[in-house]
């Protein structure tokens, strides 16, 4: 306690920040601003257009921009990066720190130690968005609107039941970017963490689809329906083939779990239960890419 005290004390003494409140108690102690982002450790992106999209929407939060091999110089989409985070204002440095070089921390959020990389940025998370803002343009003064953004007319909204891959989370997020997907709700417990292998397999999808976690999905699922939003569960058990879905309302789909699939609450919160037909011996396939495929279906993409 003392120690954590000092250094903000230190902090404070340094830097030009404006006084903050301190309340300590016996059990817990609350440090206001600037110690929150004193001690908010930034995300670590590797992938270059995961830090582009990054500087495109929120260049505040892109903390810096750092090359610790020579080989990044001959990396296009990296100069890129370069080049518009000066522009942005954000410090771009040559060389490894004691957090980049030699072997990293397995704790270290969202990276694997074995993969140092040429470059990488360090960025604060996105703030997620309220359910109100989510499920906002399902209103019907939105519609209209949305007839262009979707060539169904209606738009489509994603949940995940405890999807507990990082690489399926992104992989999906970006599929939901590319398609231009209005929301994405995701389970608090048992799922996988918005980190930085999510940001880097998302390729920017993480900075261009609003999101919001949530403890009861199916309350939150009921809210979508009060919303107007029906609600489309997968299941490669269920009867009804996806490509008979119609595509004259605004849908949310909901992916399973990798192992589990949808939960039975969730289940019974779902209007219709559809599956991907196989055309081959193989009866299933990977969360992110059944997705994949249901949202270019659902999206008006796919006939």
């Amino acid at each position: 306690m003392e120690l954590l005290l000092a250094y903000y004390l230190a902090e404070m003494s340094t830097n030009d920040y404006p006084a903050s409140p301190i309340k300590i108690s016996k059990l817990n102690i609350t440090l206001l601003s600037p110690l929150h982002d004193l001690f908010t450790m930034p995300l670590i992106l590797r992938n270059p257009h995961s830090v582009l999209a990054a500087l495109s929407h929120r260049p505040e939060e892109v903390k810096e921009v750092r090359f610790i091999s020579d080989q990044s110089s001959g990396n296009d989409v990296w100069r890129d990066v370069a080049s518009t985070a000066q522009k942005c204002g954000v410090p771009v440095i040559t060389g490894a720190t004691s957090r980049t070089g030699g072997r990293r921390s397995s704790k270290q959020r969202g990276q694997k130690s074995e993969r140092p990389g040429i470059a990488e940025a360090h960025v604060i998370e996105c703030g997620e968005h309220s359910l109100e803002e989510i499920f906002s343009s399902v209103l019907p003064e939105e519609n209209e609107q949305a007839e262009n953004d979707q060539p169904n007319g209606h738009g489509l909204w994603l949940a995940f039941d405890q999807i507990q891959d990082p690489h399926n989370a992104g992989a999906i997020f970006r599929s939901a970017a590319f398609f231009g997907v209005r929301g994405i709700v995701l389970t608090k417990d048992r799922s996988a963490p918005i980190n930085a292998t999510v940001y880097d397999v998302a390729c920017g999808g993480v900075e261009t689809v609003p999101f919001t976690q949530q403890t009861n999905l199916s309350r939150t699922l009921q809210i979508a329906k009060d919303a107007g939003l029906w609600i489309l569960g997968t299941s490669e058990h269920a009867t009804e083939n996806a490509a008979n879905i119609p595509l004259d309302r605004p849908w949310l789909l909901v992916l399973g779990n990798e192992e589990k699939g949808l939960r039975r609450l969730t289940k019974e919160q779902c209007d219709m239960m559809c599956a991907l037909k196989p055309a081959g011996d193989v009866t299933s396939l990977n969360v992110s890419v059944a997705a994949g495929i249901m949202i270019a279906r659902l999206s008006g993409h796919l006939t």
